[in-house]
């Protein structure tokens, strides 16, 4: 469950030269336009869209766990990120509650899901207090709270999305509609883009890039509803309209995120792409919203 092609959103937090489209400045002797090693990025995407495609092949369960190495590495990567504004977050109860959130929800539903992460923010909260009050425990308690909220909690939507009929086509859908998003607005980006969609904070996006995204992510929502879901194709243009809007959102969200820490990337295990983190922002908000219109039109 990661964008599987290179985002471009989190730019250099020094950025302050001109913008050009989504994934660079203009060309002509600069640096390339992508802003990271593309064949390595293009590799290694291929290789975790195999992963993904190889744990949904078969039954869910394998799913499930490699959510949970993926989501326990992402909240691994922002407690040490956080770590450079003094924010010391309880890493081993958001650990264990990433594996309780992700797995009661396949499991057990929307009401464990919620249950589990209330009492992950409890042990985050009562496992810091423990270790010392004041000022600083309040604001590493606030931060782990943000982080359970932000990646298990987020990622749980999937997890309901799997435990319902036709699941795995339906987890399945809704990582192709991450890379629709990313493919189309790389390639929009790079040959059209010339106007900055949020250039304080990711100056390589570009509403062309956007539109390039919402036209890739719609054929592959269609596509994906009437033959993989047997519903409307109207599912299909929703989801092609929804997922570009919140996975933009969710990008520009960790670019902030990104740039108050003052990081390029929030780690360095994929190469060409950055941190787990840097592959799971765009989707992490788009999951909730995936869940709610599948479920209620499908």
């Amino acid at each position: 469950m990661s964008d599987i092609f290179p985002s471009t959103a989190g730019a250099d937090p020094s950025a302050g030269r001109s913008v050009g489209p989504e994934t660079g400045g203009a060309a002509g002797g600069r640096a390339p336009r992508a802003g990271r090693n593309l064949p390595a990025a293009i590799a290694v995407g291929l290789g975790l869209l195999v992963v993904v495609a190889a744990s949904l092949a078969f039954r869910p369960e394998p799913f499930v766990a490699l959510a949970v190495l993926a989501v326990g590495a992402a909240v691994w990567e922002l407690a040490k990120a956080l770590e450079r504004r003094d924010l010391h977050v309880p890493v081993l109860p958001l650990l264990v509650g990433t594996v309780g959130i992700l797995v009661s929800s396949y499991y057990s539903g929307p009401e464990a899901l919620l249950v589990s992460f209330m009492l992950t923010v409890a042990g985050v909260v009562v496992w810091r207090v423990i270790d010392g009050s004041g000022t600083a425990a309040v604001r590493d308690a606030a931060a782990g709270t943000f982080a359970a909220a932000y990646l298990p909690f987020m990622a749980g939507f999937v997890m309901l999305l799997l435990a319902q009929d036709d699941g795995r086509v339906k987890v399945l859908l809704f990582i192709l509609l991450a890379v629709a998003n990313d493919v189309g607005g790389y390639v929009a980006g790079v040959l059209f883009g010339r106007h900055p969609l949020a250039p304080s904070v990711s100056p390589k996006k570009s509403w062309e890039g956007l539109a390039g995204s919402f036209v890739l992510a719609t054929g592959v929502g269609v596509v994906g509803a009437v033959v993989g879901l047997g519903a409307s194709p109207l599912v299909g243009v929703a989801l092609g309209i929804l997922a570009p809007l919140t996975a933009t959102v969710g990008d520009l969200a960790e670019s902030m995120i990104k740039r108050d820490l003052e990081l390029k990337d929030m780690g360095s295990l994929l190469p060409g792409h950055g941190g787990i983190l840097d592959r799971l922002d765009s989707m992490l908000l788009t999951a909730p919203f995936v869940y709610v219109l599948l479920t209620m039109a499908v």
